[in-house]
C-alpha cells in the first residue's frame, strides 16, 4: 500500500486525464485497445483516429509516457516520432490456447540502460 500511496488512478478521456496530470515528473501508462480492436473497450470509446491524435498530444507532453501496442506498420507509422521496441508477449485472451504475440513499447524516453 505503501508503494501506491501517490498513485492516481481515474477514469476519463485520455485526452483530459493527459491534460489534466501533465507535470515533468509525470509516468503516463498507456494501455489502449489493439490497433483494428478499437471497439474491445465498447463502442466510441477509442476510434481509429484516436492513435494520431494521442501521438499528437503526447508530443506535447512535459512528463514521460509508456505505451503498449500491437506490433503493426500502422503503430509504427503512427507513433515513429518516438521510442519503439518489439518485444514478444504472452497472450492468451482470445486465442485458441495460450502463446505469443508482437507487441510494441513506445516512449518518448530511452527504453534501454545507456
Amino acid at each position: 500500500h505503501e508503494r501506491l500511496a501517490g498513485v492516481v488512478i481515474e477514469r476519463l478521456p485520455y485526452s483530459y486525464l493527459i491534460e489534466r496530470y501533465d507535470r515533468a515528473e509525470t509516468l503516463f501508462y498507456l494501455d489502449p485497445p489493439y490497433y483494428g480492436n478499437e471497439t474491445d473497450y465498447g463502442a466510441g470509446i477509442f476510434a481509429r483516429d484516436d492513435f494520431a491524435r494521442l501521438a499528437l498530444q503526447l508530443g506535447t507532453i512535459k512528463g514521460s509516457f509508456i505505451l503498449s501496442l500491437n506490433d503493426r506498420p500502422e503503430v509504427r507509422q503512427t507513433f515513429a516520432a518516438f521510442q519503439i521496441e518489439a518485444v514478444e508477449v504472452g497472450y492468451s485472451i482470445g486465442l485458441t490456447g495460450r502463446g505469443k504475440v508482437s507487441e510494441v513499447i513506445i516512449s518518448n524516453r530511452p527504453l534501454k540502460p545507456s
